[in-house]
């Protein structure tokens, strides 16, 4: 693979990671029970290329997996549901937080304070998701759906520090693996259990399978290829792009165009992001 093709194949794979917000529109099921079978199939398909990738079976899990399980399952049920409630464009600029989360999260495990670009950071992402409520009350659909997108972008932010220390032990894909096959054994209780088991219909099982396919097991596969030309900055840089990419492919499949005022946070977020990836990468 070459450089220039190691980069198609990472902006393929943003690209395909911010078209999953879509689905949490089109599949007409609640977002446990999307988030299980996209798990299955990721997982499923994941196995299939470790398999073809190694022709033996991945290194056995141990218990800190099953935390990053819940830690996925969390992540993808809080992401769909900020989709459902209040659409694409937010539940993905709230999502877009995750970098100063985990700029958070790491001054905390140094014990010591965010410095001045960190800080900045904050300060631009906190105020960039002000922009993106019109109204402060709970009772509101938006305001519930901004909540849920900043959930996924924290336990997001978690699981991107849990990752990197059992990265180098698995590998991506056998991580990816483990991590989606204990999700969906976190949620299958919830399914069984509540009013999220319904018999999809075959409209929602093709996007079902498209999603667990296409937009988690090849998008992961793709994103970790490219790692091989690309650094990991520019890999973090492009990343960012994934709203962009969402909010464009909303535009176009759904009509759903973002206001002005979106459009205001959403730079200023990206802005946060940028400058606490830059800053991480130095």
């Amino acid at each position: 693979m070459t450089r220039a093709s190691a980069l198609v194949s990472l902006h393929a794979a943003v690209a395909l990671f911010g078209f999953a917000a879509l689905f949490g529109r089109w599949v007409t099921l609640s977002p446990v029970a999307i988030v299980l079978a996209r798990t299955v199939v990721a997982a499923a398909t994941l196995a299939l290329v470790l398999a073809a990738q190694r022709g033996a079976a991945s290194p056995r899990p141990a218990s800190g997996l099953v935390l990053n399980g819940a830690l996925l399952a969390v992540h993808w049920v809080t992401f769909f549901a900020a989709v459902q409630l209040a659409g694409v464009a937010i539940a993905l600029l709230a999502f877009a937080s995750f970098p100063v989360f985990v700029l958070a999260l790491e001054s905390v495990e140094r014990r010591r304070r965010p410095d001045r670009v960190e800080a900045g950071a904050i300060v631009l992402v906190v105020a960039g998701l002000a922009l993106l409520v019109p109204e402060f009350r709970w009772t509101s659909s938006v305001v519930q759906g901004h909540a849920c997108g900043v959930a996924a972008g924290l336990t997001f932010a978690i699981l991107t520090l849990r990752s990197r220390r059992a990265v180098g032990r698995y590998g991506a894909v056998a991580l990816a693996l483990w991590q989606n096959a204990f999700a969906a054994l976190w949620l299958a209780p919830f399914a069984l259990a509540g009013a999220a088991l319904v018999v999809p219909s075959a409209r929602d099982v093709a996007l079902l399978v498209t999603l667990g396919v296409a937009c988690t097991a090849l998008a992961h596969t793709l994103f970790i290829a490219s790692m091989r030309r690309v650094s990991a900055h520019t890999a973090s840089v492009v990343s960012l792009l994934e709203p962009v990419y969402g909010i464009a492919l909303a535009v176009a499949l759904q009509g759903e165009r973002p206001d002005l005022r979106t459009l205001a946070g959403m730079l200023l977020i990206l802005a946060a992001a940028l400058l606490a990836t830059r800053h991480a990468a130095r």
